[in-house]
């Protein structure tokens, strides 16, 4: 059998814990005779269909819709192994699934693609989005995220979260202003660095300058980016418009020269040389995993503040800080999508969390902190009232 040609495999403690999956699906009532059986299923059930088919906003009331998130991936950008393909996906998604569940009591149900072409894959989605109150888009190559993302938002009336663009962003944006306000300074006093520009690198960094920051540019593989610079795509064009305001070229070691900060969102290695010409007071978050861009022993060096992507140094920039939280609170409110605006109220929510603890190994809420999926909710689903996308 499979599994006893394998079962070596469990020596490792990481292959023990995934045997057999790490879902499954449990009934909430409980059938034990002939009434309960007509009442789930035929013929009471009927009576259920025929009032969501006169009235369909009953589907939140009597389906699990409201509660349950999709979360999709087509296996081309996993956890920093790449293009694995749907299969190998899953235990990531599955992943996902469960921490949906252990952290907001959301359900959600794995969905790994067997297309990667764009128009496919909104079409898939689009048409399953009927089962579910939200789409949770995880691993998928940028720049195709981008326009899957867009496009579902446009078409669905559920919310649509690009979890590696926007779950980044609102933790680093919190631990950013946490970190400023550590080494007494605003936002707005920062000039930063942001190594890569992929999908997180980009909703980082326009999340960052939406909040205020007072400078950021970007480097991709080719060196910084910046107004004119030729062969830029569509997304990194967009960002060169609103970036780099002091309009530095060249290679992210000039940049780093004299920066306040550096936000590491790329697999490149920074020389201790580089890091060393920061300014004073500087801030790292080196979010590379297994690897961070630049080690913390030696970021602390010369840093007032260090984070990373890892869970085994303080300051961890964990995206399960915001996406439970993010969807609790707009599923609670039936948010039709989730707004710039719900994202920074997200990040504000999880900064103010940390108060007067607040020091240079404490800028972010830990994600066992029981006061991080209700503040992030609450946050949430205020600000889709204000901006008009709630159906409750």
């Amino acid at each position: 059998m499979t599994s006893d040609r394998y079962s070596h495999l469990d020596e490792d403690p990481a292959f023990a814990l995934h045997r057999g999956g790490k879902l499954e699906v449990h009934s909430s009532v409980e059938i034990t005779d002939h009434e309960g059986l007509a009442l789930a299923y035929t013929p009471g059930v009927a009576r259920v269909c025929s009032a969501i088919a006169e009235t369909p906003e009953l589907v939140d009331t009597y389906t699990w819709k409201s509660k349950v998130v999709a979360v999709v991936t087509d296996g081309t950008a996993v956890l920093g192994l790449g293009d694995i393909g749907p299969e190998a996906s899953l235990p990531v998604m599955e992943g996902k699934s469960l921490l949906f569940k252990q952290f907001s009591g959301l359900d959600s149900v794995p969905v790994a693609l067997a297309c990667t072409d764009v128009d496919q894959i909104v079409e898939t989605v689009a048409r399953m989005a009927p089962s579910f109150g939200g789409i949770n888009l995880e691993d998928i190559s940028a720049p195709r995220c981008f326009e899957v993302e867009r496009r579902l938002r446009e078409l669905l009336d559920i919310p649509v979260f690009h979890d590696d663009q926007h779950g980044t962003a609102i933790v680093a944006l919190a631990a950013m202003r946490n970190a400023a306000r550590v080494t007494g300074r605003e936002l707005g006093d920062l000039r930063a660095v942001v190594s890569g520009a992929g999908a997180s690198g980009l909703a980082v960094s326009r999340m960052l300058i939406q909040a205020g920051i007072g400078d950021l540019a970007v480097a991709d593989s080719k060196g910084l980016i910046y107004a004119g610079r030729d062969g830029l795509n569509e997304q990194k064009a967009e960002l060169a418009a609103i970036s780099n305001k002091a309009g530095l070229q060249g290679s992210i070691e000039t940049a780093l020269a004299g920066a306040d900060v550096f936000i590491g969102l790329s697999s490149g290695e920074v020389p201790e040389s580089v890091v060393a010409t920061m300014a004073k007071n500087a801030i790292i978050c080196a979010m590379a995993n297994p690897n961070p861009e630049v080690h913390p022993d030696v970021a602390r060096r010369y840093a007032a503040v260090v984070a990373t992507g890892r869970s085994d140094f303080p300051n961890q920039i964990n995206n399960v800080l915001a996406f439970p939280g993010v969807f609790r609170g707009a599923l609670d409110v039936r948010a039709t999508d989730i707004t710039e605006a719900m994202k920074l109220a997200a990040a504000n929510a999880l900064a103010d969390l940390v108060g007067d603890d607040l020091s240079p190994e404490y800028i972010i809420p830990s994600p066992f902190d029981p006061r991080v999926v209700p503040a992030v909710a609450k946050a949430v689903a205020e600000q889709a009232r204000k901006d008009g996308v709630v159906r409750l």
